[in-house]
């Protein structure tokens, strides 16, 4: 009812000061200027409350708009921030597994060298006796082909103590 007649208000001075004549327009300005007034301020009073709510809320959603971004913005920084921290556990991990594998090649060439020394002390010794045992073979050969020999001879006749002399001879 209230707004009824506030629009009667507001329409009445345009009703009063509108001429149906072009005899005034020199002054028309002022009438049109004074129904401008009017009507704004008859629009501020019935829309003034849904426009101040409007920015109201407007203001509210932006702010929960900005309180949105920011709590995703913390979010991200403590997701960088954990990452951050992942990845420098991850480079002191790197740097313990590459010096323990230092460690182990080390201790693997150790091994291996003690290993092929070994073996090669080994071989050195089975070469050793291998060449003794050889050594006493062309030395029975010897000695059985020069008793061969003597036997087989006609030409030298030996008594049993000359033979035996050289044989202990051959043989030593």
């Amino acid at each position: 009812m209230k707004k009824i007649v506030l629009l009667g208000l507001a329409l009445s001075p345009v009703a009063l000061l509108a001429s149906g004549e072009g005899a005034e327009t020199d002054y028309d300005i002022i009438q049109r200027t004074v129904n401008f007034i009017i009507f704004a301020g008859i629009l501020w009073y019935l829309l003034a409350d849904k426009i101040k709510a409007f920015f109201a809320d407007r203001s509210l959603s932006i702010q929960a708009e900005l309180d949105k971004v920011q709590d995703t913005l913390k979010a991200s920084q403590s997701k960088i921030d954990s990452a951050n921290k992942q990845l420098e556990e991850a480079k002191v991990l790197a740097a313990e597994i590459v010096d323990n594998a230092k460690t182990d090649v080390d201790s693997i060439k150790q091994k291996v060298a003690a290993a092929v020394d070994a073996e090669i002390a080994q071989l050195e010794k089975n070469f050793d006796e291998k060449t003794k045992i050889e050594a006493r073979k062309a030395k029975k050969q010897v000695v059985a082909e020069v008793l061969e020999e003597l036997f087989n001879s006609d030409d030298v006749e030996l008594t049993q103590d000359e033979l035996s002399n050289i044989v202990l001879k051959k043989v030593a």
